[in-house]
């Protein structure tokens, strides 16, 4: 038993959360739901960036403390019905599955680190992922649901600060995370990992991120991550990957590996018997 145990390999797979895992920033969803046009949001984080006076990921989290706009409008409410309406990836409940139940030799501890609002992330996943698992920018509300104080922003440099202890608290060592992002609030992570020689993953083509990644995967599927990580960490070739996604009722339907893995996972036929919780899909 100790000899099973000891060949075990354990990883810890960190996420963020907007673009990654969903399709559009939260950021803009809230806004729509309180009657602030997307166009005023993306005006209002962009001077935010270009004045660098807030850790890039958390305009939104200043937004919501400091612009009277969002101040008056906004309640907790909003974040969470602002999760409800979050369009996520395809088979996302597959993939946390698959990487709770680990793969052949190896465990891997799933975990979403993100500059979004706890309270928006917690309601998108609430089915998904539990809430010990989720970390967002936190905030303390005041009787009205309305944003009194900012407890930590998960952007930028604070996602490292999360990421270190995570890492502590399950005593895994730095070549053994892997992080996936998509934009400029990962960058600091992605640095910090790839330093450690931990293995990071672009969910997006944006030169300031793909450059940096060690791997970029472009795919409507959440399970596309999955490619990466089976390929590069576990070792397998194509035709086993293939076969692993066929043995779920799955099926890769086109890859392009040109400098991105383009993907499209799609339900594999002869339709077989699939494992409990695996839903039809069709992909990007």
């Amino acid at each position: 038993m100790q000899e099973t145990k000891a060949a075990v390999k354990e990883y810890l797979l960190a996420s963020d959360f907007d673009q990654t895992l969903s399709f559009h920033d939260s950021g803009l969803i809230l806004s729509e739901l309180v009657g602030i046009p997307a166009q005023q949001f993306e005006r209002k984080t962009s001077l935010l960036a270009q004045q660098n006076l807030v850790q890039q990921g958390a305009e939104l989290a200043y937004l919501l403390i400091h612009d009277p706009e969002y101040r008056s409008r906004v309640r907790q409410e909003h974040l969470m019905e602002t999760g409800k309406r979050v369009r996520l990836k395809k088979n996302l409940p597959q993939l946390r599955q698959i990487l709770q139940d680990g793969i052949e030799g190896y465990t891997f501890a799933f975990h979403v680190i993100s500059a979004a609002p706890q309270a928006v992330i917690e309601s998108a996943l609430e089915t998904i992922l539990p809430a010990e698992y989720i970390h967002g920018t936190k905030f303390i509300f005041d009787r009205t649901g309305r944003v009194e104080s900012l407890v930590r922003a998960t952007a930028g440099y604070g996602k490292v600060t999360t990421l270190e202890e995570l890492q502590a608290k399950l005593q895994v060592s730095a070549d053994r995370i892997i992080y996936v992002g998509d934009g400029s609030s990962d960058i600091h992570v992605m640095l910090h990992i790839n330093r450690r020689d931990g293995f990071t993953i672009a969910a997006s083509e944006s030169k300031k991120i793909a450059q940096i990644a060690k791997r970029t995967v472009s795919s409507e599927n959440a399970l596309s991550i999955l490619v990466p990580i089976l390929e590069e960490i576990v070792g397998w070739s194509p035709p086993r990957i293939r076969g692993f996604f066929e043995e779920h009722g799955l099926l890769i339907r086109e890859w392009d590996r040109s400098r991105t893995d383009w993907l499209e996972i799609g339900q594999s036929a002869p339709a077989r018997a699939k494992p409990e919780g695996f839903n039809e899909v069709s992909g990007g």
